[in-house]
Formats: structure tokens, sequence, C-alpha cells
């Protein structure tokens, strides 16, 4: 009922983090080169990755990161009807709202999380 963990969720924490280091530095690896893709992409405006270089603050992430995350937000050319068109034939990434899974995800945050919010 509290902040307290159990000894098995504990455990399970001590057991990850053994591999905490190397998994992080592959996610960011991974993240870089999808970013680096979706750039070059014809059918993509615009990626918001701090590890790239194009990216506005790429000189001050790079003075105070190791690694550049693995979250990369990008717009679609053509709008809301194709972002929401992209996130609906996607194959092997799931479409759902979560900064917490340990599965790659994707949202269309137009159509889901900010939907009341207007322009």
């Amino acid at each position: 009922m509290g902040p307290t963990l159990s000894p098995f969720s504990a455990y399970l924490i001590i057991r990850g983090m053994e591999t905490l280091e190397i998994r992080i530095k592959k996610q960011c690896e991974n993240t870089e080169k999808i970013a680096s893709f979706l750039e070059k992409h014809p059918k993509i405006s615009k990626v918001y990755y701090p590890g790239l270089k194009s990216h506005p603050q790429f000189k001050l992430a790079s003075k105070q990161m190791a690694g550049y995350g693995s979250v990369i937000s990008f717009e679609v050319k053509g709008g809301y009807k194709m972002g929401e068109n992209l996130v609906n034939n996607v194959k092997l990434i799931d479409l759902a709202v979560s900064l917490g899974a340990v599965e790659s995800l994707i949202e269309h945050p137009a159509s889901m999380t900010h939907s009341k919010m207007t322009s």
C-alpha cells in the first residue's frame, strides 16, 4: 500500500540492473539509426531527436548527455490523415500510449493523447 517494494520486486530490479547499461546503449544506438533514417525519408517532414546534428539543441545535448535517449518524434508529410494512416498500418511496432513500456511503441498524439487540444 505504500512506497516499499516487495522482496520479489526488489530482486527483479537488482537482477535487471546488471544489464541496464548495455540495454540503454543499444536502445540509443538503434534510436540514432532510426532517427537518421527518418530524417532522410521523403514522406517525413521533420524529426525531433537531440542526437541529430540538425536538431537546434544538438550541441547542448552533446555537452550534457552521454547518449541521446530512445524517444523520437516526427512529422509526416500530409498532416493529420497521413499520420493516422501511418500508425494504423505499422506492422512491427504496437500502437499504444506509454512511455514506461519495454516494447517499441508508436503513437499519433493528434488523434490520441492530445485529441482534445486545439492548434
